[in-house]
């Protein structure tokens, strides 16, 4: 696979391989350091059975979280492989280091930044994927119905039927949606969101600057990010006082947290078993009774 998949992006990239060593590319992908005749050096990631469209749609979120100018970097993407069998996404490498002095609020900072660049829509124009979860984008007329409908319905029913979940849990899920009008908190315009922000996915460049990579982009309310930043640790209080300090956050924000993790808790349940659904029913225990 590995040889197929440098051979395809040499193909694309239009220069000769000299050298494809596998570097950690995550939970759901596998990675080459990909080194060509012309000097570049490359971030290649790929999995056996990836979907059509998946290193597209990551590709197109890369492009639209740089787009929004707020100063943080992204890598950039250098050719996306859709052939069968072969399919890739191939980034500029980022050598990493240190954080700087700065880092933390500069990430602060630029996540706010990004935030405030917005989204026309909660949702997206194209679906994508959350690790290997279709992830569906489709516009809703409140980001309440959004969450619920799009975000919590779909994998709690999915967690349900692959007996990951307990009836009762997928239960408490739904009442959960039912309260959302109530728990969402007050109104906000779409936020241009990572969608996937943990600890791992921010790291810093050779510079000590913050870079943010493998998104699930789409247009949602700003707490979600910093909420999925507060899952699993990873970031400090200086960066989250830093995005406080540029864009505040509404009253009872504090209260949401849980709320918001549950998207995040439910992505796990799926990808990585059960083990994650006490977790899940401790942040339900926070909305409805069990």
């Amino acid at each position: 696979m590995s040889e197929a998949v440098a051979a395809a992006a040499a193909e694309a990239l239009g220069a000769a391989v000299v050298s494809a060593e596998p570097v950690p590319g995550g939970d759901i992908n596998r990675a080459l350091r990909l080194r060509l005749d012309d000097g570049r050096t490359l971030f290649v990631k790929h999995r056996t059975g990836a979907p059509p469209g998946m290193y597209t749609a990551e590709a197109d979120g890369l492009a639209w979280l740089a787009d929004s100018g707020g100063g943080l970097r992204l890598p950039a993407v250098a050719a996306v492989g859709e052939r069968e069998g072969a399919r890739f996404l191939a980034l500029e490498w980022i050598e990493r280091g240190r954080p700087g002095p700065d880092h933390d609020e500069r990430l602060g900072r630029g996540l706010a930044a990004l935030h405030r660049a917005g989204a026309p829509a909660f949702g997206l124009d194209r679906d994508n994927w959350i690790g290997s979860l279709p992830q569906d984008n489709r516009a809703a007329s409140s980001w309440p119905a959004f969450y619920g409908e799009r975000r919590l319905a779909p994998l709690t029913r999915k967690a349900v039927e692959q007996r990951l979940l307990t009836l009762e849990a997928g239960a408490r899920v739904e009442r959960v949606i039912g309260r959302l009008e109530d728990l969402c908190g007050p109104p906000e315009p779409p936020a241009r969101l990572h969608g996937d922000l943990w600890g791992g996915n921010a790291l810093a460049d050779a510079g000590g600057r913050p870079v943010l990579v493998d998104p699930a982009v789409y247009g949602g309310h700003r707490e979600v990010d910093l909420a999925m930043m507060r899952l699993f640790g990873g970031f400090s209080d200086r960066c989250l006082d830093a995005y406080r300090e540029f864009s505040p956050l509404a009253s009872g924000h504090q209260d949401r947290v849980a709320l918001y993790q549950l998207y995040p808790l439910l992505v796990h349940v799926l990808l990585f078993g059960g083990a994650y659904a006490g977790r899940l029913e401790r942040a339900l225990g926070r909305y409805v009774p069990g």
